[in-house]
């Protein structure tokens, strides 16, 4: 079964319910549990993904619907690719007796108002993956947050990297470093500005490394930011190619395809490993040589599992859980996957 097939009919398994804005309600919980504390089934808890499309995001949901079976609370799964639809989706949690919700936001700056809103009917918050920005653009740190160690794991991207370029024994002055970047993004910008600093520690020089930014996080938007660069420096001939994950990478290294580059003069270093697993499974080996494989099905399971304490026992989670990656390729991959109990299908 497809992973894709997780997200299929949520329209109809999730209601739309009309609200009224000004209602302020917060969910009536039944207490079947000790004491006045809700029992498992009492217990609701949303579940706001920003790309449900994304294989990172449906292996993560497929952890958290777990997470509620083994536990016994039930789970409402939303995507929301917009503000828009996060607030409606906030609203329509709450309707269906929601204690609280999980997010990964399509937009970190609608913060403030996502927890003006979350706090109006009493639910908690957790954020995964991407925190929550304030009007100054600081993160919101007193929001629970689990995510990803973006430093260590942008720092090992790049000294993957630069151990590949070694083994290929390319000339150091001939090769390029296609940098995909989304500043915008405060954890991209970690990752990303980690990895030129590995590159530059691992002996690239700053003539050597050229940022591509992109205009949206998607795979077109990467090979759009390659093609510009590739029009600027046709004249290099080995090209090493890092993002802030594996959608940036694959974006970059199709362009360079279209180049005509292949895997004798293009390596390519991603960030998740659940995108660059199909670069992995494909007969033929593409410029998507390694990624750094990061836990969805941890962030998954643990931060529902998190919130369920929380609302269940009142154990209040820690403000910031972090979680780091491995280096993954063709030769491995399968039985990483196998080993996290994460499918490849």
């Amino acid at each position: 079964m497809k992973l894709k097939s997780i997200f299929q009919g949520l329209s109809l398994g999730f209601a739309i319910v009309a609200v009224g804005c000004g209602s302020g309600s917060s969910p009536q919980v039944a207490t079947t549990g000790e004491g006045n504390k809700p029992g498992p089934s009492d217990i609701k808890i949303g579940y706001i993904v920003k790309q449900p499309e994304e294989r990172w995001f449906q292996i993560e949901t497929m952890f958290a619907k777990k997470c509620a079976a083994e536990n016994g609370f039930k789970l409402l799964e939303v995507p929301a690719q917009d503000g828009d639809k996060v607030m409606v989706a906030i609203d329509n949690l709450n309707a269906q007796g929601a204690q609280g919700f999980v997010i990964c936001t399509p937009d970190t700056h609608l913060g403030p108002a996502i927890m003006r809103k979350a706090e109006s009917y009493g639910m908690k918050v957790i954020t995964v993956d991407d925190q929550f920005v304030d009007a100054d653009n600081k993160i919101m740190v007193d929001v629970h947050h689990m995510g990803l160690s973006a430093d260590k794991i942008g720092q090992l991207s790049g000294e993957t990297l630069v151990a590949m370029a070694k083994e290929k024994n390319w000339p150091m002055d001939q090769i390029g470093v296609c940098l995909v970047t989304f500043e915008e993004l405060d954890t991209a910008k970690v990752r990303t500005d980690n990895i030129l600093k590995a590159l530059l520690a691992g002996g690239f020089k700053e003539t050597q490394i050229f940022k591509a930014p992109q205009k949206t996080t998607d795979v077109q938007g990467s090979l759009d930011a390659a093609n510009i660069l590739l029009t600027q420096k046709p004249n290099i001939k080995y090209w090493l190619v890092a993002g802030m994950n594996d959608t940036a990478v694959i974006g970059a290294v199709r362009a360079m395809e279209q180049r005509g580059f292949t895997t004798e003069n293009c390596i390519g270093c991603g960030i998740n490993g659940t995108e660059a697993v199909e670069e992995f499974k494909k007969a033929k080996a593409t410029s998507v040589t390694a990624s750094i494989l990061m836990r969805a099905d941890e962030h998954g399971f643990k931060s529902t599992e998190m919130l369920y304490h929380w609302i269940k026992d009142g154990t209040e989670p820690p403000k910031d859980t972090r979680t780091s990656g491995m280096v993954v390729n063709r030769d491995n991959f399968a039985a990483k996957f196998k080993e996290l109990g994460v499918p490849i299908d």
